[in-house]
């Protein structure tokens, strides 16, 4: 008897029709990426890719691209692999972000096999890096999957994230003969479990720590505040996930506090800058402080480096004495059941709890 993996051909079929494998649903994880290796020519080949796209930087190419070839790509590679260098898993010889992609996929895996046994395959892919969106997109219809749905793993819908995720998961879509049917996961800034997993966090954060801290800095990742007008979502989405935060956490607003990080260019981004703003607060007399990153699904560099070690920098220089870092949800249990949960709401009709 054929089980479950084995291909055939349709009852009825000519001799010569190819097999078919059963049908599965696919849950195709996306995440932003991460380069290769720390040396110039890896860094080169990913910033190329991610700086490249008109999503993030969406300035003229006639007007981009001979600064990013000529100037931005000689030099930045350089510091760029310097900062991953700090942060890297030498053991495995990948960045934090792959490490902990890893281990979120292998999280949900095994709860969708328990939830649905072997209707639904998991995997994962990166924007930009590797694995590619394409090549994983490919494996699940090698593997039979006819229902692909996209996951990408960001809370709050950005053009620069989420709209270049979907973007290259149709892209790869427009290359298959027999196009899977395809959903995309909204995003989940408000879910309750996703709030309740933060929540959790915090509290262990604090619990944990020597001196309470007298405010939480929630930092997002930023954007040039044009996208905002233009009408991107995003600072709205991040702004309610710190209120649910702090309504769930039982704070006012003095304990409390909603920043943006990684600012880049000459243009003027979403504020308060964290950066700035955490110098500000030492200067206001707060020595004491914590910050959190609920825009990211797993830690990477910009808040492993950036946060961990520039913006407490920057506070520490300010006057600070206390900078409490609490990590990303990574693959804490109720971050993986607030994920499976979303993904289980997104697969109605499509796959059968057992």
């Amino acid at each position: 008897m054929l089980d479950a993996t084995t291909a055939r051909k349709p009852a009825h079929a000519a001799a010569d029709h190819p097999a078919i494998k059963p049908a599965k649903v696919g849950v195709l994880l996306a995440n932003l990426g991460t380069p290769d290796a720390t040396d110039y020519w890896s860094m080169r080949r990913y910033l190329n890719e991610f700086l490249s796209d008109r999503r993030v930087i969406d300035y003229a190419p006639w007007k981009w691209q001979p600064l990013l070839q000529l100037i931005i790509l000689s030099k930045r590679p350089f510091t760029s692999g310097a900062a991953y260098r700090s942060i890297w898993n030498t053991e495995l010889n990948e960045s934090p972000l792959m490490t902990i992609t890893k281990q979120q996929t292998a999280a949900i895996a095994q709860r969708m096999q328990d939830m649905y046994g072997d209707q639904v395959v998991v995997d994962f892919c990166m924007r930009y890096g590797n694995p590619s969106t394409e090549s994983k997109v490919q494996a699940m219809v090698d593997q039979g999957c006819r229902k692909i749905l996209f996951f990408p793993l960001y809370p709050h819908y950005a053009g620069a994230t989420s709209a270049t995720a979907n973007d290259q998961f149709f892209r790869a879509l427009m290359k298959q003969e027999w196009q899977p049917i395809a959903r995309v996961v909204e995003p989940y800034f408000e879910h309750p479990m996703y709030i309740e997993a933060l929540a959790q966090s915090i509290e262990r954060g604090y619990a944990a720590a020597e001196k309470k801290p007298e405010i939480l800095v929630v930092s997002y990742h930023g954007m040039p505040k044009r996208y905002l007008m233009q009408g991107d979502p995003y600072h709205c989405q991040c702004q309610k996930t710190t209120r649910l935060l702090k309504e769930r956490l039982g704070w006012d607003d003095t304990q409390i506090v909603t920043t943006f990080q990684s600012v880049f260019g000459p243009e003027e981004w979403l504020k308060p800058y964290t950066v700035d703003h955490v110098a500000e607060l030492a200067k206001q007399g707060k020595k004491s402080i914590a910050i959190c990153a609920p825009a990211f699904s797993a830690d990477c560099i910009e808040t492993l480096e950036e946060i961990n070690e520039e913006i407490r920098e920057s506070f520490e220089h300010a006057g600070g004495e206390d900078f409490l870092y609490i990590p990303c949800l990574n693959d804490d249990p109720a971050h993986v059941d607030a994920l499976s949960t979303v993904i289980s709401e997104n697969l109605g009709g499509w796959a059968t709890p057992l």
